[in-house]
């Protein structure tokens, strides 16, 4: 896929070159169109190696603004006050307005991200509410230091991924959860276990890229969600079982990836227990997330997770054939594996539905996420 990316006078231009080598890693194409502003803070030699095509500096004969404007994507990145207000108005003085009004008329996907002083982001939100209601994209920017920033890369690239996808997705509802729970003994301990919510979050953007209206519900996470992906932070097995039994009756998919707790402390001390002297731990079973959410809502389409340490292939598989009588596919797995366990990137699974199982060698857990999503648009067509 082709993305034009254009590059304004914006300090936050340094961070250009950064995002056209993540962007060439994801596989698209690269040409650059770079103002005069621009050139002044980033040599135009800088993104030539990056994209590995001569940048655009001006209009010539051969109409560069026609003859990139039918791109996938075009990607202004950063976005001053002064192009995004021209374009709000269709202004046309200089090569990056001539190619964002040629590509509007043609319809071409346009992604804006705003980087300027805070002041000048409220002064020109208004032409940022026309170019929005225009079909224009906006990637929000960091708000630090009166600063409207360059917001963070991989934001960026997850919203150019989703607009160039398939979206196969799209008009589907994702909910998913993710992480650890941790259930509190006393104000200073508590019970825990050691996901990371890696596999979770990877599932989110996988749906978030393929155009699914995400929510991620987060436990006790070891890894920074992105801010583009909607997230509802909890805590405890208690506070997710509650959150899902409100949000569930409005969602089409529910990928329940959380390692939540099997059981929780009968009791909490409102003091912080001394460590004095021994400590008897009474527990109780937690709720069964997984069981209540087809009798919320009988339609939703239910992944479950199945976590096992030290087992047969066969003993995994049975244990997840049992789950499959609340679920619709089990993705189950052995934590002992070796490189699969707690915390990895990588995974090893079982994919098992009430018709076959599907067996994967040690894959990323992005690439897990991918098969998944595969596995569930079969079932729902």
């Amino acid at each position: 896929m082709n993305i034009i990316m254009c590059i304004t006078g914006s300090v936050a231009a340094v961070e250009s070159v950064k995002l056209a080598r993540e962007l060439k890693r994801q596989g698209f194409d690269i040409k650059c169109f770079m103002s005069d502003s621009a050139c002044q803070i980033i040599h135009p030699y800088s993104m030539e190696f990056a994209t590995g095509e001569k940048v655009v500096l001006e209009i010539t004969g051969a109409i560069e603004h026609v003859k990139y404007a039918s791109a996938d994507l075009i990607l202004v990145a950063p976005a001053t006050a002064n192009v995004i207000s021209k374009f709000a108005f269709k202004i046309s003085d200089n090569p990056i307005n001539s190619l964002l009004i040629t590509a509007f008329g043609q319809k071409t996907p346009i992604i804006m991200v705003p980087s300027m002083h805070d002041a000048m982001y409220q002064a020109v939100e208004e032409n940022i509410e026309k170019l929005e209601n225009e079909g224009i994209q906006f990637i929000a920017p960091r708000i630090e230091e009166s600063k409207a920033k360059f917001p963070h890369m991989e934001d960026i690239v997850l919203k150019v991924l989703r607009e160039t996808s398939a979206g196969d997705l799209k008009g589907k509802k994702v909910l998913i959860s993710a992480g650890g729970t941790y259930e509190a003994i006393d104000p200073v301990r508590g019970i825990s276990n050691r996901s990371s919510g890696k596999m979770g979050l990877e599932l989110a953007k996988e749906a978030y890229i393929r155009g699914a209206e995400v929510m991620l519900l987060a436990g006790e996470m070891k890894v920074n969600i992105p801010p583009v992906i909607p997230t509802i932070c909890t805590s405890s097995t208690g506070e997710m079982a509650t959150q899902i039994q409100d949000l569930i009756i409005d969602y089409d998919i529910f990928i329940s990836a959380a390692a939540v707790a099997d059981f929780t402390p009968t009791n909490f001390e409102e003091n912080k227990i001394s460590s004095s002297k021994n400590l008897l731990l009474n527990l109780k079973p937690t709720p069964k997330i997984i069981e209540k959410a087809k009798i919320i809502n009988p339609d939703i389409f239910l992944v479950g997770f199945k976590a096992e340490y030290g087992v047969s292939r066969e003993e995994l598989i049975e244990s997840s054939l049992l789950q499959l009588k609340t679920t619709d596919i089990v993705v189950a797995n052995d934590v002992s594996i070796d490189g699969a366990g707690f915390g990895s990137d990588f995974n090893q699974v079982l994919i098992i539905d009430k018709e076959n199982v599907e067996e994967n060698p040690l894959l990323t857990k992005k690439e897990i996420s991918k098969i998944i999503f595969n596995k569930i648009l079969t079932k729902l067509k």
